[in-house]
């Protein structure tokens, strides 16, 4: 059902399957951008939970990304040697890595927000019912 107060946005209590297909597809380059962006605005390097705990989305039902989605993109951007990690022993709990982005890093960064910027600009354009042909 679409409620017409909200800009078309379609509210239900159950999430529908293609929306779920969606976020996944959507999330994969996403999720690289936004962990790289919070490892560069972070004073001290974080582990895997906190940086979760940072990524949570306001809707539980729909978060921005899933704990088990998270691991595998953070260890794949150190094997590609965009973030360095450490482990440390932790107080409560099992010991913890911890993540730090590298230069190369920041370099990528740097140029996936200019792809982020010209694609999301695309988007918004086509979407938004502006189309320059």
């Amino acid at each position: 059902m679409v409620d017409p107060s909200r800009s078309g946005e379609v509210y239900s209590d159950e999430v529908v399957a293609t929306d779920r297909k969606f976020l996944k597809e959507l999330s994969s380059g996403i999720t690289s951008l936004a962990l790289l962006s919070i490892m560069q605005n972070s004073d001290e390097p974080m582990y895997g939970y906190q940086i979760a705990k940072f990524m949570e989305g306001e809707d539980e039902r729909l978060p921005l990304i899933k704990h088990g989605v998270l691991y595998p993109v953070l260890r794949s951007l150190e094997k590609n040697d965009l973030l360095s990690s450490i482990v440390e022993p932790s107080v409560s709990g099992p010991p913890r890595r911890y993540y730090t982005i590298t230069d190369e890093g920041k370099q990528t960064l740097q140029r996936w927000i200019g792809i982020w910027k010209r694609t999301s600009t695309m988007v918004n354009r086509v979407i938004g019912g502006v189309h320059n042909v």
